[in-house]
């Protein structure tokens, strides 16, 4: 039986000063077996004191994250209604920083620690949670390497098991709902669709020399130089991505064709390249250096040549970095994503025309809920190819992804633009569509 008095209670008023809220729609349980809050609603369950004890000390994002991530707090049934009700809930849900408790509510807050048994000093964080900040420089070579590395190399085979065999890490292009693992509404079938519009936005032909910018698992290279006779050089700071790469390049007989390198996109210097794509990378790229990306990109294409820009967008107007919350410090430090207006602006203002645009925010809540369901039903599998913690991280990076998109708060962008000289794009865009 359920009990209805206990710990529940006051864990629920410790949550709802940390979000500053008064209610909260969610089901607590707590590590006594007692329950709070509205019947029926998403259950989010207290297994420690010491999730209280990590929400005491960080009293925000970070400190519910670190609590989730080390198994202190779960959503044992569905993570998108647990973190729907999360996010409806107070300061959860505003962009930026968590503004600061009053002096009422700390000493609230502390009084509840104190009466469950949750005082004590600061748990150390998760293993999980990125160093990348005591670095040097933000974007700074050596930083965006440690960055790109904390990301990216948890493990070739965990990313198998969340993305399933096309190995692409950004947002599918679905002509139909997702209906499985196969057919026509598959993920691999979206991602191939993806990969091949590309190359047609990009007027792939053959002998042409192709720049992949952020190569990933080397996916886009093997399929443009396989299906259009280009040739390939793709770059990644990922030693794991490139390594994986090279053995698939290696395994399809395209050597000669591709070369996947590990380097710096700042450090290519052996253009002219016919196009470039860079998919999903230019979010690590950061605000105070996309003006050097624009302009070196630009500098390696040969006149004439295109550009197709994929990238996250934040559409829910001006806020302020938060470098606590969960994102930055568990899934990408030190990454930032720009409005698609600031984006077209940075292209334009490098001296690049714009052929298109074309938004693709709900084809990411697709593909995000594909990665989530791969996940969850290789879910032990996924722990033992990297670590608790580090499934759990995304799996609720993914799952709230999913739910940005969803709401608008976030979209996904393809910019199509082309250096000027050369050969003239087509009139209309029936050459790619």
């Amino acid at each position: 039986m359920t009990k209805t008095t206990g710990v529940a209670p006051r864990l629920a008023e410790a949550l709802a000063i940390v979000l500053g809220t008064k209610g909260i729609p969610l089901r607590l349980r707590a590590w006594d077996g007692s329950e709070a809050g509205p019947e029926g609603a998403p259950v989010l369950e207290f297994r420690s004191r010491r999730a209280l004890r990590r929400m005491l000390w960080s009293p925000g994002q970070l400190g519910i994250s670190r609590a989730y991530v080390s198994g202190e707090i779960d959503a044992p049934g569905d993570v998108f209604a647990s973190f729907a009700a999360l996010s409806s809930a107070g300061k959860f849900a505003e962009p930026g920083p968590f503004p600061p408790l009053t002096a009422q509510e700390a000493w609230t807050l502390l009084k509840t620690a104190v009466r469950v048994g949750a005082i004590g000093p600061n748990p150390a964080p998760p293993p999980e949670e990125s160093k990348v900040h005591r670095l040097g420089g933000r974007h700074s070579k050596t930083r965006d390497a440690a960055a790109i590395s904390h990301h990216y190399d948890v493990g070739n085979d965990f990313y198998a098991m969340v993305l399933g065999p096309s190995m692409v890490y950004s947002c599918a292009v679905w002509n139909h709902h997702a209906d499985g693992n196969a057919g026509p509404g598959s993920l691999e079938a979206a991602q191939k669709a993806k990969i091949d519009l590309v190359c047609r936005k990009l007027g792939l032909q053959p002998g042409m020399r192709v720049l992949d910018v952020g190569c990933g698992w080397g996916s886009f290279a093997l399929h443009a130089a396989q299906r259009y006779g280009v040739d390939v050089v793709g770059v990644t700071l990922s030693n794991e991505q490139a390594g994986l790469a090279r053995k698939r390049v290696a395994e399809a007989g395209l050597t000669d064709r591709v070369d996947i390198r590990v380097q710096d996109y700042r450090d290519v210097d052996d253009g002219p390249f016919d196009a470039i794509s860079s998919i999903g990378m230019s979010e690590h790229v950061g605000r105070e250096q996309i003006s050097r990306y624009v302009s070196q990109l630009h500098g390696l294409l040969r006149p004439g040549g295109r550009l197709l820009n994929h990238a996250i967008s934040w559409n829910a107007g001006p806020t302020k970095e938060d470098p606590d919350s969960f994102i930055p410090r568990y899934v990408f430090p030190d990454g930032e994503m720009l409005s698609l207006a600031d984006m077209v602006g940075a292209l334009e203002s490098g001296g690049f025309e714009v052929l298109d645009v074309e938004a693709l925010r709900r084809h990411y809540a697709l593909t995000l809920r594909a990665w989530v369901r791969n996940l969850e039903q290789h879910w032990d599998e996924a722990v033992s190819a990297s670590s608790p913690g580090r499934a759990r991280v995304w799996r609720i990076y993914m799952a709230a992804s999913a739910l940005g998109f969803e709401d608008g708060l976030t979209g996904v962008n393809q910019v199509l633009v082309q250096r000027s000289g050369g050969t003239e794009p087509p009139l209309r865009r029936a050459a790619w569509i």
